[in-house]
């Protein structure tokens, strides 16, 4: 699964999602863009999922017609330490998530 990392993931996190092609948001060189914009590049490069820990866009987005899905991880904070621990659902959610599709992972 090709996976894009929002700028507020640490870039050391993509070491926990074996066999998963994971690219932050700045190697892509969409650093800075708004996540509407975001997702239709991201689209355009082939990502099929975006990960991000940003809580507004449940609300923000309309992913009618969307190729591209989005996991929204839920942590205490965006240190890696607290990412940890939702690693495995992460990586479940990563096999079954489809294009249009949008989960929240953690409490």
């Amino acid at each position: 699964m090709r996976v894009l990392l929002d700028e507020c993931i640490p870039k050391r996190f993509s070491q926990s999602l074996v066999g998963h092609d994971c690219v932050t948001v700045p190697a892509a060189r969409l650093a800075g863009t708004k996540n509407g914009e975001l997702l239709a590049a991201a689209e355009g490069l082939g990502f099929e999922v975006f990960l991000t820990i940003d809580q507004g866009i449940v609300f923000q987005q309309n992913l009618t017609d969307r190729k591209i899905a989005i996991l929204v991880l839920r942590p205490k904070t965006s240190r890696l330490a607290d990412l940890a621990p939702l690693v495995p659902e992460c990586l479940a959610r990563l096999q079954s998530i489809a294009p249009g599709e949008l989960r929240i992972i953690g409490s």
